[in-house]
C-alpha cells in the first residue's frame, strides 16, 4: 500500500511516516480534512508537517502508560487531569498531538475546562510519548514549556524534564520522587505482553498497597 497526502485525501499505512514542507495554513487544512479522528497523527514545526499511522503495539503502550501513572496517583490520592487525544497549537508556530498528557501540579488551572488556549493556560505537567516509529521528538515541547516528557522507546522509559532551554535526561520524574518508575514499568509490560493490560495493571495495584 502506498501512501497517499491530498487536500482531499489522507491515507497512510500502518507504522508509515511522511514528512512534507507545508505552511500553517496547509497544516490546518490537513488537521481540518481529518476530522474528528485521531488517525493519522499530524504535527507542524518549522515549516514542516509530519504525519504518522500508529502501529496497535503503540497505542497499547500509550494506554498502558497512562493507567501506571493514574494507577500511582490514584493510589496516593492525588487529584490530577488526563487527556487524549489532544492537540496543542501555537499559531503559525507548533502544532502537536501527544499521546497521553496530564495536568497534576496544575490540575486546577483547567479544571471544567471544554479548551485549553496554549498560548495562555498552564502545559501539561507531564507528556507522554510512545516512540516506535521515530516520529516523536521530546525538543516539539519546548515551545510550550512542558515541565516532563516521557519518552517509551524500544519499551524502556526515557524522563525528559525542561532545564532552562532544554530537556535533560534524568533518573528520577519530578512527580513521583523516590519511586523506581523503571522497575514498575518494566514489570508492566512483561505481564502486558505475557497476558494482558488489565492483569499487569492489576498487578501494580497490589504492589502498590502492598508497599
Amino acid at each position: 500500500m502506498f501512501a497517499l497526502v491530498s487536500p482531499e485525501k489522507i491515507n497512510l499505512p500502518a507504522g508509515s511516516v511522511v514528512r512534507l514542507p507545508a505552511t500553517w495554513q496547509e497544516y490546518q487544512c490537513l488537521s481540518e480534512r481529518r476530522g474528528d479522528g485521531s488517525i493519522p497523527r499530524i504535527k507542524y514545526r518549522n515549516g514542516e508537517v509530519l504525519l504518522m499511522s500508529p502501529l496497535p503495539v503503540h497505542g497499547k503502550d500509550a494506554n498502558l502508560i497512562a493507567d501506571i501513572v493514574k494507577a500511582i496517583l490514584d493510589q496516593d490520592g492525588r487529584e490530577y487531569d488526563a487527556f487524549t487525544p489532544v492537540t496543542m497549537t501555537l499559531p503559525e508556530e507548533s502544532g502537536i498531538e501527544p499521546d497521553y498528557c496530564f495536568y497534576i501540579d496544575n490540575w486546577q488551572a483547567v479544571c471544567g475546562k471544554k479548551r485549553i488556549d496554549w498560548q495562555n493556560d498552564p502545559p501539561p505537567d507531564l507528556v507522554i510519548e510512545i516512540d516506535v516509529t521515530s516520529y516523536s521528538d521530546v525538543e516539539d515541547y519546548l515551545a510550550y514549556q512542558v515541565p516532563e516528557v516521557w519518552l517509551l522507546k524500544k519499551q524502556q522509559l526515557l524522563i525528559y524534564q525542561l532545564q532552562g532551554t532544554k530537556y535533560q535526561l534524568q533518573t528520577q520524574s519530578l512527580y513521583f520522587p523516590g519511586f523506581n518508575l523503571q522497575n514498575a514499568i518494566a514489570r508492566c509490560i512483561e505481564i502486558a505482553y505475557q497476558r494482558n493490560t488489565s492483569a499487569a495493571i492489576r498487578d501494580l495495584k497490589q504492589q502498590l498497597a502492598n508497599s
